[in-house]
């Protein structure tokens, strides 16, 4: 089944939203980012987005399952 641009737009909201709240908290434990979200999205797709940060040098993940952010600073404006 091919992704609507709907779904596609959504993902990419979500994906976005996920890596905003690490980089704005520089470091949180994966499983209450993950109580945060459970209501809207299933906790495959919160693996998979979490993958995806990991895998695009955004995130690490500790060993006790923290997530850091490790991408660029959030911008500020001036």
């Amino acid at each position: 089944m091919t992704a609507t641009h709907e779904q596609v737009k959504s993902s990419l909201l979500a994906l976005r939203a996920l890596a905003d709240a690490i980089r704005d908290l520089e470091q949180v434990p994966s499983g209450h980012l993950y109580a945060a979200v459970m209501s809207h999205m299933s906790l495959a797709t919160y693996e998979s987005f979490i993958s995806t940060l990991i895998k695009s040098d955004l995130v690490r993940r500790e060993n006790s399952h923290l997530l850091v952010w490790i991408g660029p600073p959030k911008e500020t404006g001036t």
